[in-house]
């Protein structure tokens, strides 16, 4: 891992690579949380979890308005994520991310792996 890092930040000049976490506690007990990176001018969200009790409170849209602040204080324009058909991208979409790229019949045939993108400026 440390010799691809090592040849991509060469290929593009940037070594700026650094994770984020973005989470939700009540009482000590886990809410809801985000974890994500920023590389460039890029920032993905690798994964959004908020508990079943607390979906519908507003806790997915706080995360996501926090991990685009996050990636514009590093100086990103664009945020990057991926759903599954399955999973929330209409939630993605209500949030300005446009659908780039679809994987289809993953995991399973009939399902996709849909990529959003969105800028951040």
């Amino acid at each position: 891992s440390s010799e691809l890092d090592a040849f991509n930040f060469a290929a593009v000049g940037r070594d700026d690579l650094r994770e984020f976490t973005v989470k939700v506690e009540d009482d000590g007990e886990l809410v809801a949380g985000l974890s994500g990176w920023t590389w460039g001018t890029c920032a993905g969200i690798g994964m959004v979890w908020v508990r079943d009790d607390a979906r519908r409170d507003g806790w997915g849209s706080r995360l996501l308005g926090a991990a685009e602040d996050v990636a514009r204080e590093r100086g990103c324009r664009q945020v990057l994520v991926s759903s599954f058909t399955f999973q929330a991208p209409d939630f993605y979409r209500r949030h300005g991310y446009v659908e780039v790229a679809r994987s289809p019949d993953l995991p399973v045939e009939g399902e996709a792996d849909v990529h959003f993108l969105k800028a951040v400026r």
